[in-house]
C-alpha cells in the first residue's frame, strides 16, 4: 500500500516540477504531499484505526481542500491528488455516500480540467485517472485490513481452540478419574473389613479394584488421545458393583437400542458422575437408574433416584447444576440439545433426590460423522 501510495505521489511530483513552478507553487509542493501522505496513512492503515475514528470526518475535509486548492490556482498537473481523496472516501464513508462523493470527486477534477480550457482527451485522462487512482488505493486499503482481520481471527481461533482443550481435558479427568478413584477408596474400605471375617471375598474385591484401576489407567490415555467412547451398558454394570460394595440395595433397569456414540457416550457419563454423587455427598439405603424411551421426540431419558439426602448433604438444591461435576454434565448434554434435571419430584418423600437427563436418541456432535454408530444396551438388576 505504502510504495503504491508513494509511487503515484512521485508521479504527481514529477508532474508538477516539470511545469516550471513558480515559488508558491514550489512552498506548495513542499508542504502539500506531506500533509497528503499523512492524511493518507491515516485513512488507510490498519494500525491507525483508533486515530481515525477520532479524526474522521474532518481529516476528509481537509484532504478535500489540499486537493482541490492547488488544483484550481496552479493547474491540471495538481489534478492526480484527486485520486487520493477518492480512494479515501470509498475507504471512510458508508457506500452509499462513498461511492456518491467518489463520482463527484472524479466529476469535479474533469470539471476543473474543462474550466481550464484542456483539450477532450485530456479531460478525459484527469476523469479516468482520478477513478483509477482512487480505485486502486481504495482495493489495497480493503485488501490490507482484510488481511490484518483474518490474522487476528486466526489466533482468536487457535486461543479459543487452546481453551476448549484445556476444558475438555479438566472434564474428563474429573468425570473419569472421581469415579474411578471414589470407587476404588470405597472398594479398599470393604476390603480392609473383608480381610480377616472373609479372606475370599476380601480376594474377590481386590480383583474388582485392579479392573477399576486399570480401566482408569485407559480412560486416561483416551482422554490424552483426545477421543473416548463410553458405553452405558458398562457403566451400569460398574455402577452395581460399586452401589453392592457400598452396601446399598441397588435397582438398574436400563433397556436402550438404537443409541448413537454420542448419545452412549452421554449417558454412560452422566451415569458416571451421577454414582459417584451419590457415594459422596448421600448416605442412601436405595438407589434407582432406570432408562426410557419416548418415540414421539426420539428422544432417551436416565433416571439416577437415591432415598440418601438429609442434613449435611452436599447435594445442589436448584435445578440448575453449578458445581463442577453436574456442571460438566450440563455442558455436554446441552451440546446435543439435551435437558438436565437435578433434585427431588414434586410429591417425592423426604431424602428424595433425583438425577433426570435426556437426549436425542440419535445425538451426534461436530466431532462425530453424519452415520453415528449405534449401539444396543440393557441391564436389568
Amino acid at each position: 500500500m505504502a510504495v503504491v501510495f508513494l509511487g503515484f505521489l512521485v508521479m504527481q511530483l514529477v508532474n508538477i516540477l516539470g511545469s516550471t513552478p513558480g515559488g508558491p507553487e514550489l512552498l506548495f509542493s513542499a508542504t502539500v504531499p506531506l500533509l497528503l501522505v499523512t492524511l493518507q496513512y491515516i485513512h488507510s492503515a490498519p494500525r491507525a484505526a483508533d486515530l481515525r475514528r477520532r479524526v474522521v470526518p474532518w481529516s476528509l475535509v481537509l484532504q478535500a481542500l489540499l486537493t482541490f486548492t492547488p488544483l484550481v490556482a496552479f493547474g491540471w498537473q495538481w489534478g492526480g491528488m484527486a485520486g487520493f481523496l477518492a480512494g479515501s472516501l470509498l475507504l471512510l464513508l458508508p457506500p452509499v455516500a462513498g461511492w456518491v462523493t467518489f463520482g463527484l470527486t472524479v466529476g469535479a477534477a474533469a470539471l476543473v480540467a474543462v474550466l481550464q480550457s484542456l483539450n477532450f482527451v485530456d479531460v478525459m485522462y484527469m476523469g479516468v485517472s482520478t477513478a483509477l487512482t482512487g480505485l486502486i488505493l481504495f482495493a489495497l486499503a480493503r485488501l490490507s485490513r482484510l488481511a490484518t482481520a483474518i490474522h487476528e481471527s486466526r489466533d482468536e481461533l487457535a486461543r479459543m481452540a487452546v481453551a476448549r482443550e484445556r476444558l475438555r481435558f479438566a472434564r474428563d479427568l474429573h468425570d473419569l478419574l472421581g469415579y474411578s478413584l471414589s470407587s476404588i477408596t470405597l472398594k479398599n474400605e470393604l476390603i480392609q473389613r473383608l480381610i480377616e471375617n472373609n479372606p475370599q471375598r476380601a480376594r474377590e474385591e481386590v480383583a474388582e479394584v485392579l479392573v477399576i484401576a486399570r480401566q482408569a489407567l485407559a480412560d486416561v490415555r483416551e482422554v490424552a488421545r483426545g477421543y473416548r467412547d463410553m458405553s452405558l451398558l458398562v457403566e451400569a454394570e460398574s455402577a452395581r458393583s460399586v452401589l453392592k460394595a457400598a452396601g446399598i440395595d441397588a435397582h438398574i433397569d436400563v433397556s436402550v437400542t438404537g443409541l448413537s456414540s454420542t448419545a452412549n457416550t452421554i449417558l454412560a457419563t452422566v451415569l458416571r458422575e451421577g454414582v459417584t454423587n451419590v457415594l459422596r455427598h448421600s448416605q442412601p439405603k436405595t438407589c434407582s437408574i432406570t432408562t426410557s424411551m419416548d418415540d414421539e421426540d426420539d428422544t432417551v431419558q436416565l433416571q439416577i433416584v437415591n432415598d440418601g439426602v438429609g442434613a449435611g448433604s452436599a447435594v445442589p438444591s436448584s435445578s440448575v447444576p453449578n458445581g463442577t461435576g453436574l456442571g460438566n454434565l450440563a455442558c455436554r448434554v446441552a451440546a446435543v440439545c439435551g435437558g438436565l434435571r437435578v433434585g427431588p419430584d414434586e410429591g417425592d418423600e423426604p431424602g428424595v433426590f433425583r438425577l433426570v437427563v435426556r437426549v436425542p436418541l440419535h445425538a451426534t456432535q461436530a466431532a462425530e460423522s453424519n452415520s453415528p454408530r449405534e449401539t444396543s444396551s440393557r441391564l436389568t438388576v
